[in-house]
């Protein structure tokens, strides 16, 4: 019995592709996603895929006088963010490099939703909730969160600290619970 090619994702293809750059022209698109595939129906899905994205409030489109071209919203950021981090290939090196990375994120409850993301996306990065606020991690990720904190624009919300000195029964204690896990 013949196996079949999973489908293409155009959906988390356009969310990469869009992270990376500011706006993107839909021919742009479609040139960086259609080229490399032989479907009849390309075009079609990667319009549908699009249309999609934008009711799911991920990307917007704005005409210019020429083109037309789509960008993330924030949620899409973070969406776009949260798969650069499920994708099987992201590489970090595993060998601490002797810094601890602290994120101290402090968002209104009105901004609930915006908090959890967050959340799940140290989580997902390794980090781990120390206290109420506190999360900490030996994993390099703190670009992603810096990068995370300006897109955002959370000023103050976010605070993110490298440091490679802990009081020492702190460090033990961490220590001890990152080799629990």
């Amino acid at each position: 019995m013949e196996q079949r090619k999973p489908k293409p994702n155009y959906s988390k293809r356009i969310l990469a592709l869009l992270g990376n750059k500011p706006a993107i022209s839909i021919a742009d698109l479609e040139e960086n996603l259609i080229s490399s595939l032989t479907l009849s129906n390309a075009k079609h899905a990667l319009k549908r895929s699009l249309r999609g994205l934008e009711e799911a409030g991920l990307i917007e489109t704005h005409h210019s006088g020429q083109q037309t071209y789509s960008r993330l919203t924030r949620e899409g950021k973070r969406k776009a963010y949260s798969i650069s981090l499920d994708h099987e290939n992201t590489v970090f090196n595993p060998a601490w490099d002797g810094k601890w990375r602290i994120v101290l994120l402090d968002l209104s409850e009105d901004r609930k939703s915006e908090r959890e993301g967050l959340r799940y996306l140290l989580k997902k990065a390794g980090f781990m909730l120390l206290k109420n606020s506190v999360w900490i991690s030996p994993y390099p990720f703190e670009h992603l969160f810096m990068n995370i904190k300006k897109d955002l624009g959370l000023t103050t919300e976010l605070m993110i600290f490298v440091t490679d000195t802990l009081d020492p029964e702190t460090e033990a204690a961490f220590t001890e619970l990152l080799n629990r896990l």
